[in-house]
């Protein structure tokens, strides 16, 4: 009877514990699941601000690109000798120019400033 009673409580102990573990385990696996749908709404959050971003550089990258496809039309446009030097002398402007700029910034500044880092 003693023996029987012993193996009783062992097996009521076991579950007892098991049934503890399986909690456990499923309140880990919701907490996980929940601090993705964190990290999900976050990222959400932040599109905003990288399209007003993209789209404030953008606009720069546009008057750029119209620039150049100016400069390429004029250079491919261009009938007498004269005139692809003259092409060629303002496209070789234009990027000595741009050249300069850009040394003058990384010099000027430590690092880039990122609007919606401000924010």
């Amino acid at each position: 009877m003693t023996i029987l009673l012993i193996i009783l409580i062992a097996v009521v102990l076991w579950g007892i514990f098991s049934y503890n573990r399986l909690v456990t385990m499923i309140n880990r696996a919701k907490e996980a699941w929940a601090d993705i749908d964190v990290q999900l709404k976050r990222r959400y959050d932040l599109i905003p601000n990288l399209v007003n971003t993209v789209k404030g550089y953008a606009a720069h990258e546009t008057a750029a690109f119209d620039n150049v496809t100016k400069a390429r039309a004029a250079a491919m446009g261009a009938g007498s000798l004269a005139e692809k030097g003259q092409a060629e002398a303002i496209t070789r402007r234009r990027t000595q120019v741009r050249l300069c700029h850009r040394r003058g910034v990384s010099r000027s500044e430590g690092k880039p400033k990122f609007s919606f880092l401000a924010e």
